[in-house]
C-alpha cells in the first residue's frame, strides 16, 4: 500500500493550495481528487469568481490583504494573469455602501462614496437605487487556473496528484490513517486534510473523528446555485464604461454579477442571485438541472436593474456553494485529520492564504484565527450572545 505524510482529499483551490504549500515546505503530500482538479462538478471550475475587499467585518477585509500576497506570489510563480481587475461596486439598503466604506477606510484601501447619479452617469449600463461603493483594486479570479497553478506548483515540489480517486472512507490505522476509494484502491497516510467541499457532509461519518469535535460542527448547507450568461446590449459602449463587478443586496434580495470571460466566451455577464439555488444533502445529489422559477428572477431582475444587457440569457450554469449558518470557514484539526470548509460563496478569494493556514495548523507551524476553530467558534458565540443580553438589558 502506498503511503504518505499528508493526504489533501479534494483538488479544488483549498485542497490545491493547501498541497502546494505543504509540498513547498518539504513534506511529502498525496494530492486526491475525485475526478480532475478544477471538474464542473466542484466549487472552483471556470474563469470567473469575484475578488474584492470589501466587507462589512474589518476580520475579513485584513484577510483578503494577507491573501493578495499569496496571489502575487503565485502569478508570479505560474507565468499567468490569474486575477484581472475590474474594480467593483457595492449597493443596496442591506448591503450597506457606508458601513463598507468605513471599513476600507480603516484598511487604507482606495474607494469612493457615490450618490447614485454619480454612479449612473460612471456606469449607466447599472441602475443603482442607494449610494454605492465602488473599490478600483477588485477584480475577477480565474478559478480554473488558478487550481492548475497550484497544482502544478504542488507536483513540481513532489506532490503526488491522484485522479479519479474518490474517497469513500478514511479510518484510524496503527497511528495514522487508511484511506479507501470508491474501486477500493488505498493509502496509508500520516495525517490527514479534507478539502472536500460540498462532499464534505457525506465524508463526516466516515473520518474516525471524536463525537464530541463532530458535535460542534456546524450544520452544512450545500446549494446547487445557478447563474445566467446575458448579452450586452447594442449601443453599450464598454470601451467608456467597462463592467465592475458588483453586489446588490436590499431586502429579501441579493444579486451578483461579474464579466463571465471564459465561461461567457466573453460575449456578456454573469448574473445570479445569492443563494438562490435548492438544498442538497450533499454534493453528490446535485443533477445540474435550472430552476424555471430561479431563471425568471433574473430575468426580471436584468430588466429592472441592468439596461446594459439583454435580458435574455444565452448560456447558463450551476455550481455548489457550501455554507456555514454564520458564513464563516472552518479550519480545524483533532488528532491527524484537518477539516478545511472555506466555503460560503465567499472563499475563492483567500485561496493562497487558506492554503497557507491549512498548512500551518496541519504541521503545527502556527495558529489559525479563532473565528474558524470550531471549540472557540463556540466560546465566540457564547460570548456575543452574553454581550447581546446584556445589551438588551441595558437597552430597558
Amino acid at each position: 500500500m502506498e503511503s504518505t505524510e499528508y493526504a489533501v482529499v479534494g483538488a479544488g483551490l483549498s485542497g490545491a493550495a493547501a498541497a502546494w504549500h505543504l509540498a513547498a515546505r518539504g513534506h511529502d503530500v498525496a494530492l486526491l481528487e475525485r475526478s480532475t482538479p478544477a471538474n464542473d462538478a466542484g466549487s472552483s471550475h471556470g474563469s470567473a469568481r469575484i475578488f474584492r475587499y470589501a466587507y462589512p467585518e474589518d476580520f475579513y477585509t485584513g484577510l483578503v490583504q494577507e491573501a493578495k500576497a499569496g496571489w502575487d506570489e503565485l502569478t508570479r510563480l505560474s507565468g499567468k494573469q490569474l486575477i484581472t481587475a475590474t474594480g467593483a461596486v457595492d449597493y443596496g439598503a442591506i448591503r450597506g455602501p457606508e458601513r463598507l466604506a468605513a471599513v476600507l477606510a480603516a484598511r487604507g484601501i482606495d474607494h469612493e462614496l457615490l450618490s447614485p447619479e454619480e454612479a449612473n452617469r460612471r456606469w449607466p449600463q447599472i441602475s443603482f437605487d442607494t449610494q454605492v461603493l465602488w473599490h478600483p483594486d477588485a477584480g475577477v479570479i480565474d478559478a480554473h487556473e488558478s487550481v492548475a497553478a497550484m497544482v502544478d506548483q504542488a507536483v513540481a515540489h513532489g506532490t503526488a496528484l491522484h485522479t479519479n480517486w474518490a474517497v469513500a472512507s478514511i479510518k484510524a490505522s496503527d497511528g495514522g490513517y487508511v484511506l479507501t476509494a470508491a474501486d477500493g484502491r488505498s493509502l496509508r497516510a500520516a495525517n490527514v486534510i479534507v478539502a472536500a467541499g460540498g462532499w464534505l457532509p457525506q465524508l463526516l461519518g466516515s473520518l474516525s473523528l471524536p463525537s464530541a469535535f463532530l458535535a460542534g460542527m456546524p450544520s452544512l448547507e450545500v446549494r446547487q446555485e445557478q447563474a445566467y450568461h446575458f448579452p450586452y446590449a447594442d449601443g453599450t459602449d464598454h470601451a467608456t464604461s467597462p463592467w465592475p463587478t458588483f453586489i446588490h443586496k436590499r431586502a429579501g434580495w441579493q444579486a451578483y454579477g461579474l464579466p463571465g470571460g471564459r465561461d461567457a466566451g466573453f460575449r456578456g455577464q454573469k448574473v445570479a442571485e445569492y443563494n438562490g439555488g435548492k438544498i442538497l444533502p450533499s454534493a453528490a445529489e446535485q443533477d445540474g438541472q435550472i430552476d424555471p422559477a430561479n431563471r425568471r428572477r433574473v430575468i426580471e431582475y436584468v430588466e429592472q436593474y441592468l439596461p446594459g444587457l439583454v435580458p435574455e440569457p444565452y448560456a447558463e450554469t450551476t455550481c455548489l456553494f457550501t455554507n456555514t449558518p454564520t458564513e464563516d470557514f472552518i479550519l480545524d484539526r483533532i488528532e491527524g485529520i484537518t477539516i478545511l470548509s472555506p466555503c460560503s460563496g465567499h472563499g475563492a478569494k483567500f485561496a493562497p492564504l487558506i492554503g497557507q493556514l491549512a498548512a500551518d495548523l496541519a504541521t503545527g507551524a502556527g495558529p489559525v484565527p479563532d473565528q474558524f476553530r470550531l471549540t472557540a467558534r463556540a466560546s465566540l458565540a457564547e460570548s456575543r450572545l452574553a454581550e447581546s443580553s446584556h445589551a438588551e438589558l441595558g437597552a430597558r
